[in-house]
Parts: C-alpha cells; sequence; structure tokens
C-alpha cells in the first residue's frame, strides 16, 4: 500500500514540474510583451509628474525695468542674498520675480535706494581723490548737481525717468562777458500719462531754484517725443497754465455751489449749472491826491503861529539889564490895538490923556505883527489792483421736470412760474449776482433725456475675478487634459493589446478537451494541439498542391531565387 501510495503520490507531483516547466516559457514571453507597457507608463507618469510642478510654478512678473547693468548687478545681488528666485528678460534690463513676493520686495529695495535710476548724485563727492585738480572739482560738483536734479524730477508721479544737464555760470570781472547758467531737462514720461504746462513750469522753476544765476526763460524742458514742454511767460502774452487752472477752479467753486443749494429741492440728478466766468489778469496801481477846502479858524488845526512885536518912539533906545523888565517903559502902559469887531487882524492905535503934555511927549507906539498856518485838508490814496478778480459771471441752469404718477403710471410736469423764480433767487444768492459788472442768469425747465450710464451688464464668466480664477486653473486643466489623451491613446491601446496577447498565450499552454468518436472526452496537451495543428496545415498544402500545382511551382521557385541571392 505504502508503494502504491509513493507511486501515486509521484505521479500526483510529475504533472506539477511538467506543468511549471510549460509556463516557464509564457512568462517570459510575457515578460517581454510587458516591457514596453511598463516603459509607456512609466514615460506617462514622467510626464505628469513634470507638467504637475510646471502648474504649481509661481508666476513671474516684472520688479523692474528698463534697468542700467550697474542697477540690475545691485538688485540681482540684493534678491541672491534674500533667496528669492528670479528671471531676466529684454535682454537683462527686466527682472522678473515670483508674483506673490513683487510688491514686499519693491518696498524692501526702495528701502536701501535701489533702483537709483542710473543717476550720481552728491555721493560722488565723498570719494574725492587727494591732490584733485580745481577743475575736476568743480565737474564733479556739477555732476552731482544734475544727478540729485534729475533724483527729485523723477520722484514726481507722470515721469519714469529723467536727465539734466546744466551749463553753469561764467563769472568774469567785465560785465558784458558775464554769461549767465542754463538748463537742460529731458524727461521720460510713465504709459499713457502726460505732463501739464502747470507741471513743467514748476520743473522749471525747481531747476531755477537749484542752480546760481539760472534763470526761468533759461530752463528747457523737452519729453521723450521731442516735444517742447517748457514756455515762456512771454510766447503767450503773460497767460499760463496756472490761470487757465485758477479760472476753471472759479467755474467749477460756482457750480458746485449753485448744484449743492439746489440738490436738497430736486434732487442731485435733477439739476445741472455751468457757469463762465471772466477773470482780469491785469495788475494795476494809481495814486490819487485830493485838497479839500480850508475850514474855519475855529475848527481848523494850526500847523505854526509866529509874533513880532516893536517898540517905536524917542525913548525906543534900550537901557539897563538885558531882560524883559528893561525893555518895559517904566509907568507907561503899552499902546494896545484894538480889534474891530468881525474884523480880526485890524486894530486902532490908542493914546494917552491929553492933559499930560509930559507923558504925551514921552508916549510911545507898539507895533505887534502875528502869523498863523493852518493845515491844508489833503489826502493822498495809492491803489494796487490785485490780479484775478472776476469780472463777469455768466451762469445757465436747466432743471428738470417733476416726477408724478398719471393714471398709475409714471409721468412729468412741469414746474410753476412761482417755483422757478425762487430757483432763480436761490442761484442769484449762491453765485452773489452783481448786475453792475454785467452777471447774467438763464434758468430753463426742461425734461432731461433718460441714458442708461451703467454700462451693459458684464457676464459672470467675463468679470476679471473669474479670468483670473481660469487663467490660474487653465495650468492643471492642461496637466489633465494630457494625462486623458495619454491614457486614451497610448496606455489603454497597450494595455488592450497586452490582455489579449496574454489571454492568447495562456489559451495556447492549457489542455483543450475533445471529444472522440466514440464520445470520450479526452484533454489534448498543447504540444500535441500544435502537432495536430502542423499536420492539418500539410494536409491543407496537399490538397492546394493538387488542386492547384502552379502556385506550389511559384512558391518552390520563388524559394530557390532566395537562396541563390
Amino acid at each position: 500500500m505504502s508503494n502504491a501510495a509513493q507511486g501515486k503520490g509521484s505521479a500526483r507531483v510529475a504533472p506539477d514540474k511538467n506543468k511549471a516547466s510549460a509556463l516557464e516559457p509564457l512568462l517570459a514571453r510575457l515578460r517581454g510583451q510587458s516591457l514596453p507597457l511598463l516603459l509607456a507608463g512609466a514615460a506617462a507618469i514622467a510626464l505628469l509628474m513634470v507638467l504637475a510642478l510646471w502648474a504649481r510654478q509661481p508666476e513671474y512678473r516684472v520688479l523692474f525695468s528698463n534697468l542700467s547693468e550697474a542697477d540690475g548687478g545691485q538688485v540681482i545681488s540684493e534678491l541672491e542674498k534674500r533667496q528669492v528666485p528670479y528671471r531676466l528678460s529684454e535682454g537683462g534690463h527686466a527682472i522678473l520675480v515670483p508674483a506673490a513676493q513683487m510688491n514686499a520686495l519693491r518696498l524692501q529695495l526702495a528701502e536701501q535706494g535701489l533702483p537709483k535710476g542710473g543717476n550720481v548724485g552728491f555721493e560722488l563727492m565723498d570719494k574725492q581723490a587727494f591732490g584733485v585738480s580745481q577743475f575736476a572739482e568743480q565737474l564733479n560738483y556739477q555732476r552731482g548737481l544734475e544727478g540729485e536734479l534729475a533724483r527729485t524730477i523723477e520722484s514726481l508721479g507722470p515721469i519714469a525717468s529723467a536727465r539734466v544737464h546744466l551749463v553753469m555760470a561764467r563769472q568774469s570781472v567785465f560785465v558784458r562777458e558775464r554769461e549767465p547758467a542754463r538748463a537742460s531737462v529731458m524727461v521720460n514720461l510713465q504709459p499713457g500719462r502726460e505732463l501739464g504746462q502747470s507741471q513743467a513750469n514748476a520743473i522749471a522753476h525747481l531747476v531755477s531754484s537749484s542752480v546760481a544765476d539760472l534763470s526761468i526763460d533759461g530752463v528747457t524742458i523737452v519729453d521723450q517725443s521731442g516735444r517742447l514742454l517748457s514756455q515762456n511767460p512771454g510766447d503767450n502774452g503773460g497767460l499760463d497754465g496756472t490761470q487757465l487752472t485758477y479760472v476753471r477752479d472759479i467755474e467749477r467753486s460756482y457750480q458746485r455751489r449753485i448744484e449743492d443749494i439746489l440738490a436738497p429741492l430736486l434732487g442731485r440728478q435733477n439739476v445741472h449749472a455751468q457757469v463762465v466766468a471772466k477773470v482780469d489778469f491785469d495788475s494795476r496801481e494809481s495814486t490819487a491826491e485830493h485838497y479839500e477846502p480850508n475850514q474855519a479858524p475855529d475848527h481848523a488845526a494850526v500847523r505854526s503861529k509866529q509874533i513880532n512885536e516893536s517898540l517905536a518912539g524917542s525913548d525906543a533906545a534900550a537901557r539897563g539889564v538885558p531882560g524883559a523888565l528893561t525893555n518895559t517903559p517904566p509907568n507907561q502902559p503899552p499902546a494896545t490895538r484894538a480889534t474891530a469887531p468881525g474884523k480880526p487882524g485890524e486894530g486902532t492905535q490908542a493914546s494917552t490923556d491929553d492933559s499930560d503934555t509930559s507923558a504925551s511927549a514921552r508916549s510911545k507906539t507898539l507895533h505887534s505883527e502875528r502869523m498863523t498856518n493852518y493845515e491844508v485838508d489833503h489826502s493822498v490814496e495809492h491803489v494796487k489792483q490785485a490780479q484775478g478778480e472776476v469780472t463777469r459771471l455768466t451762469t445757465a441752469v436747466v432743471v428738470n421736470y417733476r416726477a408724478t404718477e398719471k393714471d398709475g403710471k409714471p409721468a412729468q410736469e412741469p414746474l410753476s412760474k412761482e417755483e422757478l423764480a425762487n430757483i432763480e433767487s436761490l442761484v442769484r444768492q449762491a453765485m452773489g449776482f452783481t448786475e453792475g459788472r454785467g452777471d447774467e442768469l438763464k434758468v430753463i425747465n426742461s425734461p432731461f433725456a433718460v441714458e442708461d450710464t451703467s454700462g451693459p451688464e458684464l457676464a459672470w464668466w467675463r468679470t476679471p475675478e473669474f479670468f483670473a480664477l481660469a487663467m490660474s486653473l487653465s495650468r492643471y486643466v492642461l496637466v489633465a487634459f494630457i494625462a486623458l489623451l495619454l491614457w486614451l491613446m497610448v496606455l489603454r491601446p497597450m494595455q488592450k493589446r497586452h490582455a489579449q496577447t496574454l489571454k492568447a498565450a495562456q489559451a495556447e499552454e492549457e489542455p483543450q478537451t475533445m471529444v472522440t468518436e466514440s464520445g470520450e472526452t479526452v484533454e489534448v496537451p498543447a504540444g500535441k494541439r500544435k502537432a495536430q495543428g502542423y499536420e492539418a496545415n500539410m494536409k491543407r498544402l496537399r490538397e492546394i498542391s493538387v488542386e492547384d500545382p502552379r502556385l506550389i511551382a511559384m512558391i518552390i521557385r520563388g524559394w530557390m531565387k532566395k537562396d541563390d541571392k
């Protein structure tokens, strides 16, 4: 029993070994056929990883552009110190950094004075060599002054860059040989920006105030298009941009006053006003002297008063000690001059009594003169009129109809005459209407045309927010699309082909059952099935040779020619 059992056990083990030996060619064949599939899968995975990294890569934006080589090198050195990734474009004149760090880097680099814009300022004077000549020192000072002025001009909003050229004043002991300073300013404006006349005049005043012996007329300002921006005041009859701005400000001020006072009554959208102001910019000075008639002596102011008195007679000679008492005659009252009433300044001479002859012989005459100067009523007036005086105002106001309802539908009706009169009165008070200077006012009541000023509403898919989101997601969508193409066009066909090959190989290696003529089921091994297939092919060839011997002769002739070659 044991031998039989062992024989059965060996009989069971032997088929397993034969089956394992039969599967080895199949496994080797499968390994050879699955290698292209594995390589294609690895390549697809690598490509997807590269695309995923590209999609996650940050977006780069321009940090600075139009940089000089010196400024570009300093900015790159600072970025490398901060370990910030960067890229170069436009031949190295533009530096790109990740968009998330762009604003912070601009502020941090600006704190360190980068970029400097290629202009050298007064720091050039910090490195003066010992024994430098006076000419070189003066030249360095001029270069530093030009650079500082250029930096100051570049700080203005519309200006991207600027260059300043100075011609310093030439001093001489002879007045005729002296030459004033001159300056030329070249400005590069920002895209889409313009430099107004007032701003150009401000730059001219800035440069003129910074250089000795430089007048405003000696400053020339040109933009990158070659347009002359500086203009002398005499070229336009004394009218400059500041005066035009002053007139516009006055008109807007009056317009704002009128609309503000009518807005609570009518609504801001129901009233529109326009004001035209005529402003006098002429400079005038006048001096006037006025003399009034003299006033009465009792009320007039005394300017000076002079009195002269003299004594005439036989004893007129002065005796005694000099003084007031010596000059007075003894026991002799002075003669008086009576003044007639109503006639000041006219008097009669009075004498002593006729009974005393001795006193009459010694009579004396006192002569008195008085002169009084009064102030003259005189006034001097000097008037200097200020420029920019409003000489005339012309105002036009349009008022919309009143909104009402008629039969349940919105309607409009005009304002009454009393309401228009009240509106006109308010406008007169708001604008300071003066009939003497020729002001004009016109108030009209008319329906307004309804216009849709809001514009068409953008669809949600055309909004800037959706566009930014779509741009950020487009990379991931592209990666997913490429992955889908790889699966449909490469990996999936190879997988199907590999599955079919594997199924065919397994079908060839597995034993098949056949039913004999007697009705018995017999397993046909793979090797025997191949032999049966060979015999079937040979049988078919014999039948073909019998049916068409020419075809077999042509095949054999072709083999012979192939062997001869």
